[in-house]
């Protein structure tokens, strides 16, 4: 078949869900995922036929995207970072936010000696923090925690992929009798570093169909009645974990950066700064103990 006419085809059933631009995209992903094509190839090629076998998975890909799955969960991987990453369902897909997240923890300390430094990565998910911190902060000792093990079996993956060592631990951060290897004497942390559950179930109607019926609720929302217990969970464990001077850097929710600035204050929190996002939204807070 002419992969031209399985895209004409791609346009016919998903434009109406994603729009024109969307799909091209789409597209242009899953022929260099399972074929190896460019998209200057198609526009070079515009005979370029395919096999049978060759039609399979794209015709798949398709029976997936008209149920609205996420393109990433589509073809199992995505970047952050500039770094590759395997993703699936037990896991959240990175944001561009969180990208912005780990830039802030590299600039503040590349230039300094990153064999001293010791980081924490709590709800680690993909990895993709403790990974990309791993791989840009050379010699930092990382570790990274999960309360689900699907998940870090998908970060393990991903530090295997992008060559570097991280330790990935098995615990619930709100269970502080849980903790013992996190407070072991070795494990006095520099940085602690967190993108945790933060939207409230009275946000749900903000959120796309394809996030709110694909990715782990366990890694996205809280109650409406308690949305900070996370970031009081960190907060307290930091008090015995957090090195004196440590920082302590968040994700959050953009509507909560008030709220979040009193948190950090009441646990005696200095240097607190709220920052906004590429979206002019307040979505990172640090504090320094």
């Amino acid at each position: 078949m002419i992969l031209k006419e399985i895209l004409n085809i791609y346009h016919k059933e998903l434009d109406d869900l994603f729009g024109n631009e969307e799909v091209n995209s789409f597209f242009n992903l899953l022929i260099e995922h399972y074929l190896n094509i460019k998209r200057i190839h198609l526009v070079m090629h515009p005979n370029y036929t395919i096999t049978k076998e060759e039609e399979q998975p794209l015709f798949e890909a398709l029976s997936k995207l008209k149920l609205q799955q996420p393109i990433q969960y589509v073809i199992g991987e995505t970047e952050f970072y500039g770094l590759p990453f395997k993703v699936n369902q037990h896991t959240l897909i990175p944001r561009p936010e969180t990208e912005e997240l780990v830039d802030l923890v590299i600039s503040n300390f590349k230039n300094q000696n990153s064999s001293a430094l010791k980081i924490l990565d709590i709800g680690t998910g993909t990895g993709c923090i403790a990974i990309s911190l791993a791989k840009y902060l050379v010699n930092a000792k990382v570790c990274a925690l999960d309360v689900s093990e699907d998940a870090l079996k998908v970060a393990k993956q991903n530090a295997e992929l992008n060559a570097v060592d991280v330790n990935f631990i098995l615990d619930d951060i709100l269970n502080p009798d849980c903790h013992a290897e996190l407070v072991s004497a070795s494990q006095d942390y520099d940085v602690i570093v967190s993108n945790p559950p933060y939207v409230r179930n009275l946000e749900k109607t903000e959120i796309q169909p394809n996030v709110l019926n694909n990715e782990p609720h366990l890694a996205l929302f809280v109650e409406d009645d308690n949305p900070l217990q996370f970031y009081k969970a960190i907060c307290e464990f930091a008090q015995h974990s957090l090195k004196d001077k440590g920082t302590l850097y968040f994700e959050i929710n953009e509507y909560l950066g008030g709220e979040m600035i009193q948190l950090l204050k009441s646990f005696n929190f200095k240097d607190i700064e709220l920052k906004k996002d590429m979206f002019g939204k307040n979505r990172i807070i640090k504090g320094v103990k």
